[in-house]
């Protein structure tokens, strides 16, 4: 039998972006599948959940820096015969200090879970999608895949650029079988991860307007993948932004990113 609800599969989940979508995507009437590493957190967002919004809620704990963490998740749904109509690839980290001041075993883990384990993950619940003839994949990036490089957090800005043209190569691909694909790119967030890569105390000296809350971010990137929107860069602050570096030439964009990394990136090692 169909699935009379939709289900959407949520990566990063336990806190954050990752759980505001949860809330909100069961709010609009979707079941979930909610993955992380966190089963206690996980099993207080499903039950809660459930309670409000009577929702089915799947825990599955996965970390996704296992290179087999993406087939395994892959094969649970299937044994539950589970089709997934929304992807959302939001699980993430921030790796602080310079290049050389972090192990290969640590950027080895970082590529795993924020670009490979996306892209995995998509290759395996795609066709599902498209012979359905719908399903929509939220690929969540940054600001940070727009704007120059930084001194410090060395992988951060590449991942996420990478997150953008992948989304817009699927979503050509996709689009005419009903897959929407969309590079959601906030700015600065409120959440934990700032506390979880220890810079807290640098993000706190940003002005206030620069930041969104989770919901708000949320909200803009599911209506965003709804109406076919492939990159969606989040809050009027963080548009203008990258309008403005856009415009910039590359020597003064760097110069910039350069001057202002040194107030919100941490280069040391940790």
């Amino acid at each position: 039998m169909p699935q009379s609800r939709p289900l959407s599969l949520i990566t990063g989940a336990s806190a954050g972006i990752g759980a505001a979508f949860a809330r909100e995507l069961a709010a609009r009437g979707h079941d979930l599948v909610l993955t992380a590493r966190r089963t206690d957190r996980l099993e207080a967002l499903a039950e809660a959940l459930r309670g409000k919004h009577h929702c089915t809620v799947t825990v599955l704990t996965a970390d996704l820096a296992d290179p087999a963490a993406p087939q395994q998740l892959a094969a649970a749904l299937a044994e539950r015969k589970l089709d997934v109509d929304w992807l959302i690839n939001n699980a993430g980290y921030g790796l602080p200090g310079t290049f050389e001041a972090n192990t290969w075993e640590d950027h080895a883990a970082f590529i795993q879970v924020l670009m490979t384990a996306p892209t995995e993950l998509a290759w395996r619940l795609l066709p599902g999608m498209r012979a359905r003839g719908h399903g929509r994949i939220v690929n969540v990036a940054s600001l940070a895949g727009h704007v120059p490089g930084t001194a410090g957090h060395t992988l951060y800005g590449a991942s996420k650029a990478y997150l953008i043209k992948f989304s817009q190569s699927l979503a050509l691909e996709n689009r005419h079988l009903g897959v929407h694909v969309c590079a959601l790119c906030p700015g600065f967030t409120w959440s934990e991860f700032h506390d979880v890569t220890g810079t807290r105390e640098l993000m706190n000296q940003m002005p206030r307007f620069m930041w969104q809350t989770a919901e708000a971010v949320v909200r803009e990137g599911c209506d965003a993948v709804e109406r076919g929107d492939i990159v969606r860069v989040t809050g009027r602050v963080n548009r203008f932004i990258k309008g403005l570096v856009k415009l910039m030439p590359d020597r003064l964009g760097l110069a910039l990113s350069a001057r202002e990394s040194r107030r919100y990136r941490q280069t040391v090692g940790h």
